[in-house]
């Protein structure tokens, strides 16, 4: 568990799984010969498997406390899922015990915000009981935004079926804006591509800001290689300009970046660097 406080919001981070990828199988370009000449230049030893130079993924949810509300942001994969890649098929983690013995009980959370609606994003949305599919956090207002469901709202695929249907059955989802305040110190910021209502999560308390994310970026290689896309985005060269501008957007400034899928130590700064860019931890 990782946690940082900005301004008066406090972010805690909460691992389902952490492990190295194979490049090539987040990006074409991501050969082990073109992941270890962006080291240590251009990406942090800390984000790369040295031996392999496999990149270091985490799947992880952050919860916000802010204003007297818990929001969590993406809940990972979750447990019981049939999914097709072995790695997260039928999972049976302890995300939820270490959710609460970080203080944060399932029953304890006000609101669920997804960046979109990917399996890895949405899965604990739900939980296995008595053969159902059921909300696993039942006080809380589940956030989608209304251009990611308008998206999805006709497909079959397996996780809108087992972890986002069923609470818009239960009646728990509110339809937000891509751009929408979701109080005081949160907001939405979009960042179309990887899918085209995704959007990022930005904090704003007592001068001090921090942007969570989603899968704009799947590692911090990106920093350096926004031109390097996900074979899961949407829209590759969309996602590629979204990259591009976040970088040139929050380079050499005070925001804190905090990427969902970034392994530890998680959360830093970008660095304008020679026409490129570096995750500064």
């Amino acid at each position: 568990m990782s946690q940082w406080r900005i301004g008066d919001v406090k972010i805690t981070r909460i691992v389902e799984l952490e492990y190295p990828w194979k490049g090539t199988v987040l990006f074409r370009d991501a050969t082990p010969e073109n992941v270890r000449a962006a080291i240590p230049r251009h990406v942090n030893p800390c984000f790369v498997d040295p031996e392999t130079a496999r990149l270091r993924i985490s799947m992880h949810a952050f919860v916000l406390e802010a204003g007297g509300r818990r929001i969590i942001v993406d809940t990972c994969v979750g447990n019981d899922k049939q999914r097709d890649w072995q790695v997260v098929n039928q999972l049976h983690t302890s995300f939820l015990a270490d959710l609460a013995a970080a203080g944060f009980p399932r029953e304890s959370i006000d609101q669920v915000m997804c960046t979109h609606l990917h399996y890895d994003h949405v899965g604990w949305n739900t939980m296995l009981m008595e053969g159902r599919w059921v909300p696993t956090f039942p006080n809380a207002r589940y956030l989608v935004h209304r251009r990611e469901w308008e998206n999805w709202i006709a497909s079959d695929d397996v996780a809108i079926a087992d972890s986002v249907r069923p609470v818009f059955d239960a009646g728990l989802v509110d339809l937000v804006g891509l751009d929408s305040r979701i109080g005081d110190e949160i907001s939405l910021e979009p960042s179309p591509g990887h899918t085209p209502g995704h959007v990022c999560v930005k904090i704003s308390s007592r001068g001090q800001e921090a942007v969570i994310t989603g899968d704009m970026l799947h590692h911090p290689i990106q920093f350096a290689r926004p031109q390097w896309s996900s074979f899961a985005d949407a829209d590759p060269e969309l996602a590629r300009q979204t990259r591009r501008a976040f970088c040139e957007r929050y380079a050499d400034g005070p925001v804190t970046v905090l990427g969902t899928h970034f392994a530890a130590p998680t959360a830093g700064h970008i660095v304008a660097r020679d026409d490129n860019f570096y995750f500064q931890v």
